[in-house]
């Protein structure tokens, strides 16, 4: 595994180990579901730039703006949250409550 590899391989891992364990904000959340998204935007145009797959060669592009759509909804999600619940606390939140 060259360091590179190494490196990406440990920014997705952290990006997945902070948002199960840093909970608390629903912005750290989408940072570290974004996180997650540009890691594998890197691997996955390292990967097929290697490979050299014209039929796979938009793949990362279509991975890039599904992270966009993502990125989005997510921030209209944080400021309707933040306009009815007063704060972004993910502890606050419950799918129970209309």
């Amino acid at each position: 595994m060259t360091p590179t590899h190494f490196m990406l391989n440990s920014a997705f891992t952290l990006s997945i180990l902070g948002l199960s364990m840093h909970r608390t904000h629903l912005m750290s959340a989408l940072l570290c579901i974004e996180g997650m998204m540009l890691a594998l935007f890197i691997i996955f145009t390292m990967i097929f730039s290697t490979m050299q797959l014209t039929a796979l060669a938009s793949a990362p592009i279509i991975l890039l703006a599904f992270s966009a759509c993502e990125a989005g909804t997510g921030l209209a999600l944080l400021v309707a949250t933040s306009r009815t619940h007063g704060n972004d606390h993910l502890k606050n939140m419950s799918l129970l409550q209309c």
